[in-house]
């Protein structure tokens, strides 16, 4: 009896060990395909051609650089000639102390243009 007892215990538990391991490993299985899935997003694999391939890696790094620097500088330009927009205009309301400093500005700053 004691020997019946221990052979239907065992096999059930094995069975739903069984059970078990599937099931853990279809969860790890599922995690690596989308871990691959997001590596192929991130081109890791280009990446590392870049890295491998020091000419491409400073004209990429050369031109990234070259577009930011020209993209800074006309921003600015575009946004100091906002603001010497908004400087004229506060001149012409006649502003006391203010008005008087803006126009020196504005004349100062139309006479080097």
């Amino acid at each position: 009896m004691k020997d019946d007892n221990i052979t239907g215990n065992n096999s059930g538990n094995n069975a739903s060990a069984a059970d078990s391991n599937r099931i853990l490993l279809r969860d790890i299985e599922n995690r690596l395909a989308e871990l691959a899935q997001q590596m192929e997003k991130f081109n890791l694999a280009e990446y590392m051609n870049q890295l491998n391939n020091p000419r491409r890696y400073l004209l990429v790094n050369f031109l990234g650089g070259l577009f930011r620097g020209l993209g800074m500088a006309l921003g600015l330009t575009i946004f100091g000639a906002f603001i010497l927009y908004l400087l004229q205009r506060l001149v012409v309301l006649n502003l006391p102390l203010i008005g008087d400093f803006l126009a020196e500005l504005v004349r100062i700053v139309l006479t080097y243009l």
